[in-house]
């Protein structure tokens, strides 16, 4: 397949969600600076998301986020479904919150006090109950467990307390509904997470259930980490459910798609593209960023646009002729063959293909052409102004 029918193969079928919070003021620990244009309200996210869909032919849906975009539950299906039809794009992952509570200062799901375990399960179920009722396919389980000090707390009786939670919410599953369960090394906590990796998720997932699969992201890691050998791993045992993306320079910057790392990206595509078990059908790509300094809307135009490229260039990948080269132990033609298809600049062909699709062939510049920054920031600045109470 030449050139161009691969890039043009490849952006048919690539999908990535965006963030509902993505668009909202969010910041640091340290604070958060307010702009203008940013959405105050779920429906200036959906008519953001429309607008990046509209611009980039790629991100038909929105994850959702239960505290921040459904505080009402299941009772605010309805309201959403009119934002749906409304703005062009459906509700994806459905996110629970298990970190803004006061009550968790000592965990959620594991934290000592029963009653307050309960809570969090009735929390997660309810989140369930949200997705059935939208059609949403996955809910995407970030647990912000752990301690600071060695000896404050039971490890081995937190893992238990954290796989009946997880059995629990498996069983609430729809037949067509996945759970996808995320881990992060450190952060909010500094001596242990209570899923601290790749493996840690692994291990419920088995013990959940079929329905249950791991979430991997981008700055979840170990400075170093070889990401893309844990994406192979997780292919292997068809157990990669989703990606939150995003990129980093120290930790978990939360940085926008190939800032800092695009020859990253890139390898992590290219294991999901070479799978041969079927698994990678179904992963899941959602962005997860904190555009702080940048503009929302360009930052996430510009996010799907360096995401598609990406994309592209890993799909020309002769996998064939690299299985060869890797198996005559040639590793300068292999390595060549691997880091020209990173290096071809694809941007020309993705253009044909956004013109052959009826989309802007500059999503930026179609962005800034068209004014909707401008009109966001006169129409939302009054309510952005002053704003500092919550982190989205």
């Amino acid at each position: 397949m030449n050139l161009h029918d691969c890039v043009f193969a490849a952006l048919d079928r690539f999908r990535m969600e965006v963030p509902s919070w993505g668009f909202a003021n969010t910041g640091t620990r340290f604070g958060k600076f307010i702009q203008a244009a940013a959405a105050t309200c779920l429906e200036e996210k959906f008519a953001d998301a429309g607008e990046v869909n509209r611009l980039t032919g790629a991100a038909p849906t929105i994850a959702l986020h239960v505290l921040w975009d459904v505080a009402g539950g299941v009772q605010d299906a309805a309201e959403i479904n009119r934002l749906e039809a409304k703005f062009g794009v459906k509700t994806g992952s459905i996110n629970p919150n298990l970190f803004q509570d006061q009550a968790y200062k000592f965990g959620s799901i594991a934290n000592p006090s029963a009653e307050i375990r309960r809570q969090a399960l009735e929390h997660l179920l309810e989140s369930v109950e949200i997705a059935a009722a939208l059609g949403a396919k996955d809910i995407s389980i970030w647990d912000a467990d752990g301690s600071n000090y060695p000896g404050t707390q039971s490890m081995r009786r937190r893992i238990e307390w954290t796989e009946a939670a997880m059995a629990r919410v498996h069983g609430a599953l729809r037949p067509q509904q996945r759970m996808l369960i995320e881990y992060k090394p450190f952060e909010p906590h500094f001596y242990h997470m209570d899923i601290g990796d790749w493996g840690m998720a692994l291990s419920l997932a088995y013990k959940a259930g079929p329905q249950a699969k791991v979430l991997v992201d981008t700055g979840h890691h170990y400075q170093g980490q070889n990401i893309e050998q844990v994406v192979a791993w997780l292919l292997h045992l068809e157990m990669l459910g989703g990606f939150h993306f995003n990129d980093r320079k120290y930790a978990d910057d939360d940085l926008t798609i190939g800032s800092i790392d695009p020859y990253q990206i890139f390898r992590i595509f290219h294991e999901i593209l070479s799978d041969e078990t079927g698994a990678a059908a179904n992963v899941a790509f959602m962005i997860d960023q904190s555009h702080n300094l940048k503009g929302k809307m360009e930052a996430m135009v510009q996010t799907v646009a360096t995401a598609q490229e990406i994309y592209a260039r890993a799909a020309l990948v002769d996998h064939e002729q690299l299985a060869e080269l890797q198996d005559k132990c040639d590793l300068v033609n292999a390595e060549e063959l691997f880091r020209n298809c990173f290096w071809t600049d694809v941007r020309p062909t993705v253009r044909e293909w956004r013109e052959s699709k009826r989309l802007p062939p500059d999503p930026l510049a179609e962005l800034a052409r068209s004014g909707y920054v401008e009109d966001a920031a006169k129409n939302r600045g009054p309510r952005n102004t002053g704003l500092m109470a919550t982190y989205a």
